[in-house]
């Protein structure tokens, strides 16, 4: 199997989500997801840091805006979360352009939608 950066840390992410999915089940706004991750991550020893600005730069240095990550998890995964039917490639782009913006190299994405997806 081939060696995966933050292979531990991204185990034990995944196995919140679908504690606090089971929880929680289907049908709640995002924040109530965000939140509930937030709390069991804290709970768990992780350092969460919620709705931190990543500014975006263009043009060699030029600040052209920012965006929030949903959660930072130990200053080294970004997790961005979903609350819909259906997850679609633009969820995909826009983690990857939040990876792209920062020196984050591993990135989560979870819908808490009708059936749980990773």
């Amino acid at each position: 199997m081939e060696k995966l950066l933050h292979r531990e840390i991204t185990d034990a992410i995944i196995k919140v989500y679908y504690d606090v999915y089971n929880e929680l089940g289907y049908g709640f706004l995002e924040k109530v997801y965000q939140n509930s991750m937030y709390l069991e991550l804290r709970n768990r020893g992780f350092e969460v840091k919620a709705q931190r600005q990543i500014k975006v730069y263009y043009n060699k240095g030029v600040e052209v805006g920012e965006y929030y990550a949903d959660l930072i998890i130990n200053d080294l995964i970004i997790l961005e979360l979903k609350a819909s039917e259906v997850l679609v490639y633009e969820n995909e782009l826009q983690l990857i352009h939040y990876l792209r913006a920062t020196d984050k190299e591993v990135g989560l994405l979870f819908n808490f939608g009708k059936k749980s997806r990773i």
